[in-house]
């Protein structure tokens, strides 16, 4: 996992733990941080036979995809410099690109690379071992709320 804290803030990496350990969705499907950084996360989900969407096939549930990126995407918000209070989902478009392989772990990689007053821009990607070969990708819109103490942002 990087740990990328600055001087004076919090580390990312601690962030990003807090962030996946409290949603129990989240952890009730397994997922987990894997690396984080400010602006940016990403999450995994091992392959598990509850979690499967066709019992012919073997193949990951649509629904889980999408919870992997959004907890992802998510979280790259979180973990922006301008320090948001909290966040939610207002708009998540996902294209499937191909189904998951049976018995592989699922990963995520999520940057948030715009924010405003109250919306952040974020992509992610979901992938195996290689994101040039995506399971799906992501694009979205969240909610920021800003706390006591956080930086505005433009």
């Amino acid at each position: 996992m990087t740990e990328t804290g600055g001087p004076g803030g919090p580390d990312p990496a601690q962030i990003a733990q807090v962030i996946a350990e409290a949603i129990p969705f989240s952890r009730a499907l397994g997922i987990r941080l894997t690396e984080a950084g400010p602006g940016f996360a990403r999450l995994a989900i091992a392959y598990d036979e509850r979690l499967v969407g066709d019992p012919k096939t073997g193949v990951l549930h649509g629904g889980v995809v999408t919870a992997l990126l959004d907890s992802c995407c998510g979280s790259a918000v979180m973990l922006h410099p301008s320090r948001p209070a909290g966040t939610a989902t207002m708009d998540l478009r996902i294209d499937y690109m191909r189904a998951s392989t049976p018995g592989a772990t699922l990963n995520a990689r999520a940057e948030c690379y715009r924010v405003t007053r109250h919306v952040a821009f974020v992509r992610g990607i979901a992938f195996e071992t290689d994101e040039s070969d995506p399971v799906a990708v992501a694009t979205g819109a969240f909610t920021i709320e800003r706390g006591e103490g956080r930086e505005g942002a433009a």
